[in-house]
């Protein structure tokens, strides 16, 4: 079975993702967790990873189920067809979200539009191309994948060799 990417109704990723479980439909939706200040306190929150977009694993003859559900605007289509994500794809995209084992970086005065090799994590030797450093984040497009990151900059780990 196929996964197609749909979009949500935004800020309802995650109870969508729940409302889609609860027909049987399998529904995987990336989450990271992010501290937000106030001016007296911390809290911790669980955001998904890309805004408005969930991944549903079903055939495509069950696609309409997920219309069932509130929440869920439309399909993501790519050249007149319902974009298809193939499995290697979302388990990177897994292992990504799972891997918190890296702690160094190399910054090296980067700076948007450098191209470089991600050292370690999920995207391990995969050429990415920096769009956004900030303080501790930073926006990297991985262009053989379409994806856009934002990794903290202690999961990424530049390539001097590499830099263009």
């Amino acid at each position: 079975m196929p996964w197609y990417v749909i979009y949500t109704k935004p800020k309802s990723e995650i109870k969508t993702a729940q409302r889609l479980e609860k027909i049987g439909v399998e529904v995987f939706c990336p989450v990271k967790n992010e501290i937000r200040q106030w001016s007296d306190r911390k809290k911790k929150f669980t955001v998904p990873l890309f805004t408005s977009y969930l991944f549903v694993r079903l055939e495509e003859k069950d696609r309409a189920i997920v219309f069932e559900v509130p929440g869920v605007n439309n399909y993501l289509f790519w050249l007149g067809q319902p974009a298809i994500v193939r499995d290697n794809e979302i388990d990177i995209i897994k292992k990504w979200v799972n891997d918190d084992a890296v702690e160094d970086i190399q910054l090296m005065h980067l700076k948007a539009g450098d191209r470089l090799i991600i050292k370690k994590g999920a995207f391990k030797d995969r050429e990415a191309v920096v769009q956004k450093i900030g303080k501790r984040r930073c926006k990297l497009v991985l262009p053989t994948m379409g994806i856009l990151l934002e990794a903290k900059l202690n999961e990424v780990c530049a390539s001097e060799n590499y830099r263009l």
